[in-house]
């Protein structure tokens, strides 16, 4: 394994707290910690809550105490002078990334562009880049990297900006599961992530569920986090008399249990970056149906091999491949005898790998 040489990184991140990237970042951390790098982890929000590795500069404290505008420019402030005091060898922007003016200030006077890696952690990339051709190439033209957390992220930012500084690394998944145990006091498939229905479409879930045979077969669907769409998703549940067979389950940072548990797990968005919910599903053994989203989903799964993946914005297809999955005992036994092992090429010191190299 390449060595670190010391070399010091800050990571900024949004937050500690609450979706897939941001596990995605506290994970990263945590890799090029242990493989020797100096690290800084920089939060905007006052939320921490997964695991990390290295210093931590929290932000989001000073945010709750005067979130003004004057005291935006404080923070800016604290931050370059955190970054020259540190003078870090590399900086990796993990933050979602909205607002020209704010961008511009950070990308080329706070930040060292020449040493600055800006990841891109969905196909939604008018979340990280300016969707203007000029601004964006302003912006992030002289940054060192672009990192797509997908091949189909990286090809989308090429194309749309013309930028020759993108390349793309997949998010890991942690193969630290060997304590979960599983609870079998029921047979349930499993949905978990923000309940946010502009994203993760479980309306269609809601739908293709209701089409398929396994609420005859008692087989219950659970529905794992919190949104902004919790009572528009509770409300639609009853308007197709699934009351009795959807339980709405609260948000937890381990979900480990519930996944490794469930006879399969669902992932039904309109886009993606490259999914937690998938990997960390195959990682602990469990099948998965997906929607050929853009992107990731086509790049994990491997049809009728490590889980099924089907035709976005389809409920009878959906509906089929659920029935498919629980009736047909052979396939559901091959999916899940390979799943592990299909996401073996994810693992963090695979992927740690490719950071290096990137780094050194």
């Amino acid at each position: 394994m390449l060595k670190a040489y010391n070399k010091k990184i800050c990571i900024v991140v949004s937050s500690l707290g609450k979706g897939g990237a941001e596990r995605s970042s506290g994970l990263l951390s945590q890799m090029l910690f242990d493989v020797g790098y100096d690290v800084h982890v920089v939060s905007v929000l006052n939320d921490i809550e997964f695991p990390f590795k290295g210093k931590l500069l929290n932000l989001g404290e000073l945010k709750d105490k005067n979130d003004t505008r004057q005291g935006r420019f404080q923070r800016l402030k604290v931050l370059k002078a955190y970054l020259k005091a540190n003078d870090f060898d590399f900086i990796i922007d993990n933050r979602t990334r909205i607002g020209s003016i704010k961008e511009f200030i950070i990308s080329q006077f706070i930040y060292n562009p020449k040493k600055t890696i800006y990841c891109v952690r969905s196909y939604n990339v008018d979340l990280y880049i300016n969707p203007n051709r000029v601004l964006a190439r302003l912006i992030y033209g002289n940054a060192f990297k672009i990192v797509g957390v997908s091949k189909a992220i990286a090809n989308n930012v090429t194309e749309r900006f013309s930028l020759d500084n993108v390349t793309s690394i997949y998010n890991a998944v942690s193969a630290d599961n060997k304590s979960i145990v599983t609870e079998k006091k029921e047979d349930y498939i499993l949905f978990f992530g923000r309940l946010d229905d502009d994203v993760k479409n479980i309306s269609l879930l809601l739908d293709g569920y209701a089409k398929s045979k396994l609420p005859n077969y008692n087989i219950k669907l659970k529905i794992l986090g919190e949104g902004k769409d919790f009572e528009k998703l509770r409300t639609k549940t009853k308007d197709l008399n699934l009351t009795s067979s959807v339980e709405f389950l609260p948000y937890v940072i381990n979900p480990s249990t519930l996944v490794k548990s469930a006879l399969f797990t669902l992932l039904t968005s309109r886009y993606e970056g490259f999914p937690r919910s998938v990997l960390e599903s195959l990682a602990l053994g469990t099948p998965v149906i997906a929607v050929d989203c853009k992107s990731g989903p086509n790049e994990i799964i491997q049809n009728r091999q490590n889980g099924l993946l089907i035709e976005n914005y389809n409920p009878e297809a959906l509906a089929d491949a659920m029935s498919l999955l629980y009736e047909d005992k052979g396939l559901y036994l091959h999916i899940k005898e390979n799943a592990k092992s299909s996401v073996a090429h994810f693992s963090e010191a695979y992927i740690v790998k490719q950071w290096q190299k990137l780094l050194n």
